[in-house]
């Protein structure tokens, strides 16, 4: 090496020290490049004379630079953990709030954007007609199975009904239908009364006025599952023709989501008059109940009686439409009245607060802390409906049946662990200040516990209270305990 060459070596030296200075966080940078500077002069004194150079000298001094950047980063990583809290926020009621109504405004705006959950709220919106029923058989097994011969219907339409003031029919069969040029798909269609929708109570959306369908044109109604997934939710789909079979029928609107409480798992409806519908086969019947025969109903359930021009006896069971499948909103209070009960089998429902002193908080500190508890129960219910609904039909774009079990269980769960939760956390929390007891010391021997107090004692950052929890629950001290302390504590809390 060259003496002028000295010079170079020193500057770049220092070059990197001052790059691993700027890695040092901001309150301790010029203590460290001090102490690295001079550090930097003891490696050049001990490793050879006096204004002399060599590489190997050089080559030391440049490891002790680049080993400046490990320590950099180190202080670095101990500076983002001891990081100062946002003081008035960590550990307070408005930052545990705050925490809540984020999760709520996730599940919420997720319920917004899922198809499947906006197709559940319509089908719970729909409103089935007070009354109207499904009829089977008495001796069908479940309401799955067509029983019922529209030459039964006919004839209940000939004679004078006093609990009935209207008959529905339908008949499912799978039939081809063309969705365009050589695109051909198979589905469930129901051939039904004209009626149908009438009976049950149920308005089509984006319905065709009457004017601008053609008689000798069946009008098709479309499921709410089938307009989705088949047409992407065009509205425009509305008024075509499409060949259904071997005839043609105009779309004339879009039946709501509630129509899927219909056995038959339906993709269409095929609206014709009865005398259109053939004889052969069996179907699905609906009626609707006058006000006399609503009060015969029990349970959901009437039991119908009919006799053929023999006085051959026949016997039916009207189900309520209204009390087949239920919607989010039932499924969810249902879930959180079994939450209710229990919740005593998995955590403690008291605070079980008991005072050493007579420096008790104010009743109105007393009805805050009641209503933070009250705040916290409410978000958690509200984030386990929406979180429920959106893990329940995620998957589907229309309702599924499927999906209410899911619910149930999403729903029973979420309030369940958040309910218990939110009692833990309460019992942790300053009854004056709502800030989380924090520094937990252990106090005492176990083996004393006859003798004297045994337990983790827990102080409150404020200076308002000290929080005793009994290490072994005894006779004499078996829940949590508060002291509140007096204004002689305030000296150790002056910051």
């Amino acid at each position: 090496m060259t003496p002028r060459s000295g010079p170079a070596f020193h500057a770049i030296d220092r070059g990197l020290l001052c790059c691993a200075s700027l890695l040092v966080p901001e309150m301790q940078r010029a203590e460290w490049r001090l102490e690295w500077e001079s550090e930097l002069w003891h490696a050049r004194r001990s490793n050879g004379a006096s204004g002399t150079s060599s590489f190997r000298t050089e080559r030391e001094v440049l490891g002790f630079c680049i080993g400046a950047f490990q320590d950099a980063a180190c202080l670095r990583r101990l500076g983002w953990r001891n990081r100062p809290q946002f003081a008035p926020l960590h550990g307070s009621a408005t930052q545990c709030l705050l925490c809540l109504g984020g999760l709520l405004l996730v599940s919420y705006l997720a319920s917004l954007l899922l198809p499947g959950v906006r197709a559940a709220r319509d089908f719970s919106g729909a409103q089935v007609q007070p009354g109207a029923i499904l009829i089977q058989d008495e001796e069908a097994e479940n309401n799955s199975v067509p029983t019922m011969a529209i030459d039964q219907i006919r004839a209940w339409e000939r004679s004078k009904q006093r609990y009935v003031d209207g008959f529905a029919f339908y008949r499912v069969a799978r039939e081809s239908v063309e969705l365009g040029p050589k695109i051909d798909s198979t589905w469930r269609i129901a051939q039904t009364s004209s009626n149908l929708f009438t009976v049950a109570g149920w308005s089509p959306r984006y319905m065709v006025a009457k004017e601008y369908t053609r008689n000798d044109v069946p009008g098709l109604v479309l499921s709410e599952r089938t307009w989705r997934q088949q047409f992407g939710a065009n509205p425009d789909i509305v008024g075509m023709l499409l060949l259904v079979g071997s005839r043609p029928a105009r779309v004339v609107g879009i039946a709501p989501g509630d129509a899927g409480r219909l056995p038959g798992n339906t993709d269409a409806w095929l609206l014709e008059s009865d005398s259109e519908i053939s004889s052969n086969g069996r179907g699905y019947v609906l009626a609707h109940l006058t006000r006399n025969g609503r009060s015969e109903m029990w349970g959901g359930l009437v039991h119908i009686t009919s006799y053929d021009a023999q006085r051959t006896r026949h016997g039916f069971w009207g189900e309520s439409l209204e009390e087949q499948t239920p919607g989010p909103e039932n499924v969810f209070w249902f879930a959180a009245l079994l939450t209710l009960l229990a919740l005593p089998a998995v955590a403690s429902v008291s605070l079980a607060e008991y005072s050493f002193s007579s420096h008790k908080p104010s009743w109105i500190r007393r009805a805050v802390r009641l209503g933070f508890l009250g705040m916290k129960i409410a978000l958690i219910m509200l984030i386990a409906y929406f979180s429920s609904v959106d893990l329940a039909y995620w998957h589907s774009s229309v309702f599924s049946p499927g999906g209410v079990y899911i619910q149930l269980i999403a729903v029973f769960a979420i309030c369940l662990f958040g309910m218990r939760w939110a009692l833990l956390d309460q019992r942790q929390r300053c009854p004056v200040c709502l800030r989380r007891v924090t520094h937990p010391a252990q106090v005492g021997s176990v083996s004393r516990m006859f003798l004297a107090w045994s337990g983790t004692e827990l102080i409150c950052t404020g200076g308002h209270t000290l929080l005793h929890v009994p290490g072994l629950p005894t006779s004499w001290f078996s829940a949590q305990r508060w002291m509140y302390l007096d204004s002689s504590w305030d000296f150790l809390f002056a910051d």
